[in-house]
C-alpha cells in the first residue's frame, strides 16, 4: 500500500519465529506500515501467534508444562523408578486383522502415526498435521493415532513417521501398541522416528536385539548430560548451520544417543550434528542405522527461516523419493498492492525484474477501504481497481512483463474496528480476530465472529468481481491477509482458488474429522509445495521478507538477512527460497536481495513453476 504525501512510512516487523505449541511451527515475515503521526501502524504480515511458540495462547502456556513433565519422566527413567505399563493388547475382531490383507496405498504414500493420551494429548495432533503436510508434497498421507494402529500396517505405505510427544510412563500407560514395536524392526521399510517413547520399543523388542539391529541403546539415552539439557543452539546439517533457539524454561532438550561399539553392533550413521553454545560440546541431532532414522527432538517448536526443522524436510527426500536430483528455486512477489498504490512504483519494479528475466507474482487487493477515515483526514473513504484506472493500466503492465496475478484477500481488513491497529486496507487482518498486547505483541484471538463457509465464500466472490470489473484475469492463486484464517476459511478458498502461497495456521480437529477446535492450532511454513491437511496446494514462502526497521519486539530483516536463510534453505535437496517486496521500497534492496541468492546458485521461477 502506498503511503499518501505527508505521511512517513513506519515498517512493521518480522523476523521469524514460530512453531507451535508443544512442537509446531513458525514463523514469521513482515509487512511494512504507515505511520500517520502516531497512528497505530499495521500488524506484522507473519505467523506471529501470541508469543514465541506461534500456536494459540493454550498452547503457548502447555509447552512449558509439557516440557517439564518430559525432563520429569525423563530423570525418573534414567533412575529406573519410571513405572510403564505397556498398551493393552488389541481385541481380536474381523476389523483388526492385519492390514495385509487391505489393498495398500498407490503410489508415493505416507503413514503419520502420533499420540494423543495425556493432558497433553492435543500437541501429539498439531506436529502430527507438521508432518502430514511436509509429507504431502511426495504423494498421498494417512495419519491416525498410534493407539490405532494394527499389526502389518506399514507395509500398506511407502515410510512411516512416528511423533511421540507424549512421554509414556506413570499414570499413563503405554498408548504404542506392541505390534507397532514389532512392525518397525521386521519391516524394511523406512521408518522416521521422532522424539519419545523409542526406549519403549527396545524394551518391548529386547534391549539387545535393538542394539544388534540398529547399533544405540535408547534405554540408556536420555535428554539431559550432566544434569542439564545445555543451551543448544546450532545443528549442522549438510555443511549448513542451522538456528536452534528456544527459551529457557522452553526447551526439552535433544536425546543423546548411547551408541555401542564392538563386534556384532551395525554402524550408526550421524545425519546431523547438534552443538551446545556453552562447552562447545557436540551429539547427534539425528542418526539413521538399518531402516530407522531417530531425531532427538521434536523439530517444530521455535522455528525460524533458517532452522533445523530443515533437517527434518530434507530427511523426508530419504524416505519417500530418495531419488530426487538436487534443484535449487527461488521465488519473489511484490506484496500489498491495492487501488492506492503508485503506478510509477509499480512500474519501476516491474522494468527491473523483466529486465532480469525474473518472473514474478503479484499480491493484489481488488478493494482498499478507510472505513474510519484514518488517513483521510476523518473522512471515509472507499476505492475498488475499476475506480484506479492508472493502477489497473500498471498492473496491466506487469502481467505482460512478467508477473502473475494473485489474490491478497478482498479488503485486506475487517469491518470498521481496529483489527488490531487502524481499520484500513493493508494495515489489519481480514479473516481472524487479533489485539496488541501490554508488550506490544499482536495476539491471535480466533476467526471473525460471523464466519463460516457462506461468509468466507462472500469475501471471494466479491474480490474476484473487483478483479473482473476493472478487466483483470481471475487469479488462481490466493495468499490470506496476514496469514490467519479459520479451518472454514481455508477449505472454502481451497474450492475457488488452485493454489494458496502462504504461511497457515492448522488447528486441533482436523485430522480426527470431529469438531475443531479453533483456540489450539499451529503455523507453519514450507520449503516447497505441499498438499495440506485442508486438501489444497500450498505454494512456499519460507524466507520472509525485507523489513528494514525493527518493529513489533522483532528485528528489522535486511538482504543480508534473506540471504542467509536462502543459504540455510540449500540443505533441502529440491528446496525453495521464496520471500516477498513491498514495491513502495527503492528497487536496491531488491536487487541485493536477488543478486545474493542467484549467487547461491538458485534459479528464479514463476509461482505456478513451484508446483511442480
Amino acid at each position: 500500500m502506498r503511503p499518501r504525501s505527508g505521511m512517513s512510512r513506519v515498517s512493521i516487523v518480522l523476523a521469524v519465529i514460530a512453531a507451535l505449541l508443544g512442537g509446531a511451527t513458525l514463523s514469521a515475515g513482515a509487512e511494512a506500515a504507515i505511520d500517520n503521526g502516531g497512528t497505530k501502524p499495521r500488524p506484522s504480515h507473519s505467523l506471529q501467534g501470541t508469543g514465541p511458540a506461534s500456536v494459540s495462547p493454550t498452547g503457548t502456556g502447555d509447552l512449558k508444562s509439557w516440557v517439564s513433565t518430559q525432563l520429569t519422566n525423563d530423570r525418573k527413567r534414567a533412575s529406573r523408578s519410571l513405572r510403564i505399563t505397556p498398551a493393552p493388547a488389541p481385541k481380536v475382531t474381523t476389523a483388526s486383522a492385519p492390514l495385509q490383507t487391505l489393498a495398500a496405498a498407490q503410489g508415493t504414500s505416507a503413514l503419520v502415526l502420533y499420540d494423543t493420551t495425556g493432558p497433553y494429548g492435543y500437541l501429539g495432533e498439531l506436529y502430527a498435521m507438521a508432518i502430514a503436510n511436509l509429507a504431502g508434497h511426495f504423494g498421498t498421507v494417512t495419519a491416525k493415532p498410534v493407539s490405532a494402529y494394527t499389526a502389518g500396517m506399514v507395509e500398506n505405505y511407502s515410510a512411516t513417521v512416528y511423533v511421540g510427544s507424549t512421554y509414556y510412563g506413570g499414570t499413563i500407560p503405554d498408548a504404542v501398541p506392541a505390534a507397532f514395536y514389532q512392525d518397525v524392526k521386521n519391516t524394511s521399510k523406512p521408518v522416521d522416528w521422532v522424539g519419545d517413547n523409542i526406549w519403549n520399543m527396545a524394551n518391548a523388542i529386547g534391549v539387545e536385539a535393538f542394539k544388534q539391529k540398529y547399533g544405540w541403546d535408547p534405554t540408556n539415552s536420555f535428554y539431559e548430560s550432566n544434569g542439564t539439557v545445555g543451551n543448544i543452539t546450532e545443528v549442522t546439517y549438510k555443511n549448513q548451520q542451522l538456528t536452534r533457539k528456544i527459551p529457557a524454561g522452553f526447551d526439552g532438550g535433544v536425546l543423546h544417543p548411547a551408541i555401542v561399539t564392538g563386534t556384532g553392533y551395525p554402524a550408526v550413521t550421524p545425519l546431523a550434528t547438534a552443538t551446545d553454545a556453552n562447552s562447545g560440546t557436540t551429539s547427534p541431532w539425528a542418526i539413521r542405522s538399518a531402516n530407522l532414522t531417530y531425531l532427538g527432538e521434536i523439530p517444530f517448536t521455535y522455528v525460524s527461516e533458517s532452522d533445523r526443522v530443515i533437517v527434518f524436510e530434507d530427511l523426508l527426500f530419504d524416505a519417500l523419493a530418495p531419488a530426487t536430483a538436487e534443484r535449487h528455486r527461488a521465488f519473489v512477489r511484490l506484496e500489498d498492492i491495492s487501488p492506492k498504490s503508485d503506478p510509477t512504483e509499480l512500474r519501476a519494479m516491474a522494468d527491473y525484474l523483466y529486465g532480469q528475466k525474473i518472473p514474478y507474482g503479484i499480491n493484489v487487493i481488488p478493494v482498499y477501504t478507510d472505513p474510519k477515515g484514518v488517513y483521510n483526514g476523518g473522512k471515509a473513504e472507499t476505492v475498488t481497481l475499476a475506480q484506479a484506472p492508472q493502477v489497473v493500466s500498471a498492473l496491466k503492465y506487469m502481467l505482460s512483463h512478467g508477473a502473475v496475478l494473485m489474490n491478497h484477500g478482498y479488503t485486506h481488513q475487517y469491518s470498521n474496528v481496529n483489527n488490531p491497529y487502524t481499520g484500513v486496507t493493508g494495515d489489519d487482518f481480514e479473516f481472524f480476530r487479533a489485539h496488541v498486547d501490554a508488550s506490544d505483541n499482536v495476539v491471535y484471538d480466533g476467526p471473525v465472529a460471523e464466519d463460516s463457509a457462506a461468509w468466507a465464500q462472500g469475501r471471494v466472490t466479491s474480490a474476484l468481481a473487483g478483479f473482473a470489473a476493472a478487466g483483470l484475469p481471475k487469479p488462481a492463486i490466493w495468499t490470506t491477509p496476514h496469514y490467519a484464517a479459520s479451518a472454514t476459511d481455508y477449505k472454502t478458498l481451497g474450492l475457488n482458488y488452485t493454489y494458496r502461497l502462504e504461511r497457515s495456521l492448522y488447528f486441533a480437529g482436523t485430522l480426527g474429522g470431529g469438531t475443531v477446535n479453533a483456540s489450539r492450532y499451529i503455523g507453519q511454513f514450507f520449503p516447497y509445495s505441499v498438499k495440506d491437511v485442508y486438501g489444497t496446494t500450498v505454494l512456499p514462502e519460507n524466507i520472509g521478507n525485507y523489513e528494514p526497521q525493527p518493529y513489533n519486539n522483532h528485528p528489522a530483516r535486511l538482504p543480508a538477512d534473506l540471504i542467509a536463510s536462502a543459504k540455510a534453505n540449500l540443505a533441502v535437496r529440491d528446496g525453495v527460497a521464496s520471500f516477498f517486496y513491498h514495491p513502495y521500497y527503492a528497487v536496491d534492496p531488491l536487487k541485493q536481495t536477488i543478486d545474493g541468492i542467484k549467487a547461491l546458485g538458485y534459479t528464479f521461477v514463476g509461482p505456478t513453476d513451484l508446483a511442480q
